[in-house]
């Protein structure tokens, strides 16, 4: 015996609760660059030198109840290298590191996001540069997220420390750079991102 099509209905509108109250979104973010900074140090002989990329964009997209739904991306304008001396800032754009002309950005893109703790991941991905590319792994660690009470938008922060080697992106052919530097160089990111529109209520 068929139950009359009214009596389905309360059933079909509880699952369809069900299935929307276990459903995720994941925030997507663009980072604020005025509130963000990307730097690296190298060892120069006896100390270490630093530096900063000043141009810099990028898009999260953020679950924490999901965080394997989670996505990073990020471009790194090579030009706008600054270790606050113009000469050897204009050396580590030549041929002898970085070519800027022929490889105008770094990239990242995540492949893979594993949540390792309440407020830090495992981000691996695609590192590019000098017309290279590698897979890498970032811990990363949410400082916080809120509401930033002018905009209204949703906020979020982060942080990753790693380091990477010249040699395995060919960004060592000055012909002194073994006898003057080392070849690692450790990064830190710190990143401030807005989402794209105003936190709902």
């Amino acid at each position: 015996m068929k139950l009359p099509r009214s009596l389905h209905l309360p059933w079909v509108a509880a699952l369809t609760f069900a299935l929307a109250a276990e459903a995720t979104w994941a925030e997507t973010f663009v980072v604020d660059r005025s509130h963000s900074s990307v730097d690296f140090s190298i060892r120069h002989l006896v100390g270490r030198t630093k530096g900063r990329f000043g141009e810099f964009s990028g898009t999260i997209s953020y679950d924490a109840a999901k965080p394997q739904a989670s996505s990073f991306s990020g471009i790194i304008q090579v030009k706008s290298i600054d270790t606050g001396n113009e000469r050897r800032d204009g050396h580590l754009r030549s041929a002898d590191f970085f070519e800027a002309e022929a490889f105008p950005e770094i990239t990242f893109e995540s492949t893979e996001v594993t949540g390792t703790g309440e407020s830090t991941l495992d981000v691996k991905g695609k590192l590019t540069m000098h017309g290279t590319t590698r897979e890498v792994t970032l811990s990363v660690e949410i400082l916080g997220t809120g509401t930033n009470p002018r905009s209204g938008k949703a906020q979020i922060g982060l942080e990753t420390n790693f380091a990477v080697l010249c040699s395995d992106y060919g960004v060592n052919s000055w012909e002194r750079f073994s006898a003057v530097l080392g070849d690692e160089v450790r990064i830190q990111v710190l990143i401030e991102a807005n989402a794209e529109s105003e936190a709902q209520p």
